[in-house]
């Protein structure tokens, strides 16, 4: 990721060259990132919300409980997850819809969160699983 660029941005707020860089929205999920509704929070400095606007951008709305996935399940989901929870929100995780990368040497990422979201989230959901809870 950091070898392609994917986020050297000047700042969080300017989007020049954001279009078609690679970090831009992939188009079919353009029409749900780009409803109005959508908050898109400031960029992490490393794994973790603690330097952006996350906690701030769900307090302001109220929410209170959070669900999350994502493509490095050992450093980013588990840092947002064990910060979420610090700040006092209930933390779902998505299994099946988070990854992590496998070492020859280090090991594997995914299977070592998967055992500490079970031992710290709230919920360790099936993407079937997650859609059918938000549905209610």
């Amino acid at each position: 990721m950091h070898e392609i660029g994917m986020f050297d941005r000047p700042g969080p707020l300017d989007l020049e060259g954001f279009k078609d860089s690679g970090a831009d929205w992939l188009d079919r999920f353009k029409p749900y990132l780009q409803d109005g509704r959508t908050v898109v929070c400031s960029p992490h400095e490393v794994y973790g919300p603690e330097q952006n606007d996350l906690v701030l951008q769900l307090r302001k709305r109220g929410i209170s409980q959070v669900i999350l996935a994502g493509m490095s399940a050992n450093l980013c989901v588990e840092s947002h997850l064990r910060e979420l929870l610090e700040q006092g929100f209930e933390v779902a995780v998505v299994a099946d819809a988070t990854a992590a990368a496998q070492h020859p040497e280090l090991g594997d990422g995914y299977e070592a969160a998967l055992v500490n979201f079970n031992y710290i989230a709230g919920a360790v959901l099936s993407t079937e699983d997650a859609v059918r809870e938000l549905a209610i």
